[in-house]
């Protein structure tokens, strides 16, 4: 039997492009800045549904909202943030490698000129179609309650519009490596939503009733046309000028359409999976579709500061390793920032489910958002916690895939997935009569098992990815996170065990020391068992105290 070693299936992918060699590396210093600026957005964000549960409480009229907006948050994830970011980023990236600045910028040019018409033909046709879309997603909604989510679908349909936009500019700021101004973008949207949103309710109906929610709507486009001309003054510092391009019979164009196909579906399937579900808590109690919301939330600030910010830093450099043809870079860069993914996401999965009640308690257990709808919430969150740590790596893995032209893999993945959670929904939500919280469980689960089978084929493909100096991380953070979650279990079931009548300012107090002493607990073990992630995640974090000093 021959002893030769068979030809790498990367290698066509990865043949060299380029004589001179440069040393590329996992900007952690740029994913910080990029979690940084998430953070300060989702939290917006969390404010922004604050005050709506303040002022609505948390039953059918914030079930219509919710509904409502997650029809143009779904394109939202299936254009701006998911296969039209995600193509586009690939092909500027590669395009500036090969061709230079003035090529990406007409690539620019013909790619948004095809967004306006595409998208803005899309924006009509749902505002018109809008009772049918609602009777889809919502089967379960009373005629009253339909009617309204109808009308706010309408108002907030052109938000996809200006955030694939938005989302178009950012992708360029990227990958000319500015990444501080784009992650701020999404925070102006929260801003103008809020504002907006609040003071043009409060006009349209000072009690705050149904009616109010007209304002949320409007306060939703305010936030979206924010959202891109923040981005656009150093998008002119760079010297690029829009230029409608109707040519769009070209190389850079046909790449990304070929990419967005497939990429249409994998890029979004936890998205689609949470509409799905969306679907059925429709046909559950009144709030279900809020709960789920408000939880997934939650969920989304350390998927945000972790995730998003890695998979937004890794997709450019992965981009670049496979222009030039270095596999065993782009190997060890992907490898390690999966680590990293796992050393964030692991303690903050156990936080969240530990800490469920209070934390959600805290936040929003305001006003007309009373402490069994809390409770409600609070386990839905407690189960969408189960898939943090699979979800955010998906934010790198799939990129990986892309940066590879391997795009149809994760796709029959995602095709999987929809089954999977169609199966776990009937199971866990009607079967074992779990309720809504079933549907974030099904979730959950889902975006693990997507995970688990991405990650063996990346290894398949890339005849290795470090598993074994994964497992040993995994392992040290598992450990770690057995310290933290001992801390967080005792205050559970002592002092944090009134959450539901104690007074706002007393539990807050003793969730955040409880917080601080349970992430105190995994540092000191990490730093014990010396997981060498976290060491350079804090080397990072020093240094820029130092520059700040």
């Amino acid at each position: 039997m021959s002893s030769t070693t068979p030809p790498d299936p990367a290698a066509g992918a990865l043949a060299p492009a380029a004589t001179e060699v440069r040393t590329e590396r996992l900007n952690t210093r740029a994913a910080g800045i990029i979690g940084l600026a998430v953070m300060c957005s989702r939290i917006l964000g969390l404010i922004r549904e604050q005050v709506c549960a303040a002022l609505f409480g948390g039953g059918g009229a914030m079930d219509a909202f919710t509904a409502a907006f997650r029809i143009p948050n779904l394109l939202r994830d299936l254009f701006a943030e998911g296969a039209l970011s995600t193509a586009f980023v690939t092909t500027f990236s590669k395009t500036i490698a090969r061709d230079g600045d003035a090529a990406a910028w007409r690539l620019a040019d013909k790619v948004a000129t095809l967004t306006v018409v595409v998208l803005g033909a899309i924006c009509v046709l749902g505002m018109i179609f809008s009772h049918a879309l609602v009777a889809l997603i919502a089967p379960g909604f009373a005629p009253a309650k339909a009617a309204l989510t109808a009308e706010l679908t309408r108002l907030m349909f052109p938000f996809i519009l200006l955030v694939s936009l938005a989302a178009l500019v950012m992708g360029m700021l990227n990958a000319k490596s500015i990444f501080g101004r784009p992650a701020m973008a999404s925070s102006f949207f929260n801003v103008g939503s809020i504002v907006g949103g609040v003071v043009l309710g409060a006009l349209i109906d000072p009690a705050f009733g149904p009616r109010a929610l007209i304002g949320l709507a409007i306060g939703t486009l305010i936030g979206g046309a924010l959202q891109l001309a923040v981005q656009l003054p150093p998008l002119a510092e760079l010297g690029y000028r829009y230029r409608p391009d109707w040519q769009w019979r070209d190389p850079g164009v046909s790449s990304i359409l070929r990419l967005m196909g497939p990429s249409v579906i994998a890029a979004s399937t936890t998205q689609l999976n949470v509409l799905i579900n969306s679907m059925f808590a429709s046909t559950l109690s009144d709030g279900a579709i809020f709960w789920l919301s408000i939880a997934f939330r939650l969920m989304q600030l350390p998927l945000g500061l972790f995730g998003v910010a890695l998979g937004t830093v890794t997709l450019p450099l992965l981009a670049r390793l496979v222009v030039a043809g270095r596999l065993d870079a782009f190997r060890g860069e992907l490898a390690h920032a999966m680590r990293l993914m796992f050393v964030l996401t692991i303690p903050a999965t156990a936080g969240l489910m530990l800490l469920a009640e209070p934390i959600i308690s805290v936040l929003y257990q305001h006003g007309r958002f009373d402490a069994r709808e809390a409770a409600e919430a609070a386990g839905a969150l407690r189960f969408y916690a189960v898939g943090l740590a699979g979800y955010a790596s998906l934010k790198v893995l799939v990129n990986a895939f892309y940066a590879l032209d391997r795009r149809k893999t994760p796709m029959l993945v995602s095709f999987l997935a929809v089954a999977l959670n169609l199966v776990f929904n009937w199971l866990f939500t009607f079967r074992l009569g779990w309720g809504h919280r079933g549907l974030a469980f099904s979730t959950g689960c889902v975006a693990t098992c997507n995970f688990l089978l991405l990650y063996a084929l990346m290894q398949k493909q890339l005849h290795g990815l470090e598993s074994r100096r994964l497992l040993v991380t995994l392992g040290k953070v598992g450990l770690a996170t057995g310290a933290l979650a001992a801390v967080c279990l005792i205050a559970a079931h002592g002092w944090l065990a009134d959450w539901a009548t104690a007074p706002l300012l007393g539990k807050t107090l003793k969730l955040l020391v409880t917080i601080l002493a349970a992430g105190i607990a995994f540092l000191v073990c990490a730093a014990a068992l010396r997981v060498t992630e976290l060491t350079e995640i804090l080397a990072q974090v020093h240094a820029r105290l130092r520059r700040g000093r």
